[in-house]
């Protein structure tokens, strides 16, 4: 099945939505917390609790959509979307925050994995990679423009931004009326013996100890190795370049939006020309290498034109490995793409939440630790990769 246009670009628009409703909330929460009299402590379990509602749910939204259809799980993930955003902006106390935070986790997660088994259905095996690098790096672009648009929209009122994300996120549901169901009757799966022998998070687990030597499986070891590295480095970036540089929040901000930009764009143009003319495998083994080289770089950096170009290289060798590792993985697994793309995303919320505070740990003993540690990991996941990762190999997560 041919790629649709129309159907790519709503799709893309709605994970501009999705994250840009992500991306806001970074630079207001210090602020929502301190109004209402929590401590950083809250803060930071307010973070962990979306990362691991999303990594709970992430693979019961991907099997929901195996079943069901693809259009019924993002509208569900868009509309959640809004109705949590609509939360954060109602609540006065700190209890309605964790509720409105673990919330967004379960319903949100809903739409990435649900938009990936989207583009695995209606696209043919040569153009896959593309489509899942267009949606992803609108993904991106949302995420990278969020932080910005939220502190400005938040000058007069710190609430504002999370209505203003809500009705976004409404347009956007209505949006994906618009699609058309992607998996047909036919091709979907049982739910009833199914529901009572197979349950989700027991599919994750069994790939956890297959991991070894499933090729599936060691492609979600690939897609913990992109979450973990990509949140381990923005937990902790400005923390390292204000000790090693002295930098301040405009120099670290200006940086990370100009490579975010850079990175997005080369995403979206060179996803599809370089896994046309490499393959998955080839891209995820180079990505892993580069990235591996981009964290040891940082640390040799002693400038910040330096910096602007290390850091540049490691966002671009990390934007370019989530598309691939997806649509890798959806060629890979003979049946359920929905789960495949629901456990590609638990295992990357996995990481998410693990990178953070590994980095965290490691900055305490050392500014160069947290990523040194991590190129000695990817470089380890790229190793494995070597014996592991192939174009070919199919497998069965179900």
């Amino acid at each position: 099945m041919t790629t649709n246009r129309k159907n790519i670009a709503i799709l893309s628009f709605a994970m501009i939505v999705a994250m840009l409703g992500f991306g806001m909330v970074v630079p207001i929460f210090p602020f929502y917390v301190e109004r209402m009299g929590a401590s950083g402590d809250d803060l930071g379990f307010l973070i962990a609790t979306a990362a691991l509602t999303q990594l709970l749910f992430s693979p019961v939204w991907g099997s929901v959509s195996d079943r069901i259809g693809r259009r019924p799980v993002l509208v569900t993930g868009m509309a959640g979307s809004s109705l949590t955003l609509l939360l954060f902006g109602l609540s006065t106390q700190l209890w309605m925050l964790y509720v409105a935070r673990a919330l967004s986790g379960i319903l949100s997660s809903a739409t990435f994995p649900a938009a990936m088994a989207y583009i695995s259905d209606s696209t043919a095996e040569q153009d896959r990679g593309g489509g899942i690098g267009i949606v992803s790096a609108a993904a991106w672009l949302g995420l990278i423009i969020g932080p910005g648009v939220g502190g400005w929209l938040a000058g007069d009122s710190i609430s504002r931004p999370f209505f203003i994300g809500a009705g976004l996120s409404l347009v956007a549901t209505l949006l994906l009326f618009l699609v058309p169901e992607s998996l047909s009757r036919e091709a979907r799966q049982p739910s009833a013996g199914q529901a009572r022998t197979s349950l989700p998070i027991g599919q994750m687990w069994r790939t956890v100890r297959r991991i070894v030597w499933s090729p599936a499986g060691v492609l979600l070891l690939m897609a913990f190795l992109l979450g973990f590295g990509l949140t381990g480095f923005q937990g902790i970036f400005g923390m390292f370049a204000l000790k090693k540089f002295n930098y301040g929040p405009q120099q670290v901000g200006v940086l990370l939006t100009a490579i975010g930009i850079v990175a997005t764009l080369a995403q979206a143009g060179l996803t599809g020309p370089l896994t046309r003319r490499w393959g998955e495998a080839s891209l995820i083994k180079a990505c892993l290498l580069a990235s591996a080289i981009g964290f040891v770089s940082l640390v040799l950096a002693n400038s910040y034109a330096a910096l602007l170009i290390t850091t540049g290289f490691f966002e671009l060798s990390k934007t370019l490995l989530r598309p691939a590792v997806a649509a890798l993985t959806s060629k890979q697994v003979t049946v359920g793409h929905g789960t495949a793309m629901g456990l590609n995303n638990a295992f990357m919320s996995l990481g998410q939440i693990v990178g953070p505070i590994w980095s965290g740990y490691m900055l305490d003993v050392n500014v160069d630790y947290p990523f040194l540690s991590s190129a000695a990991l990817v470089f380890a996941g790229f190793l494995i990769s070597l014996v592991w990762v192939s174009q070919d190999r199919k497998s069965n997560l179900l």
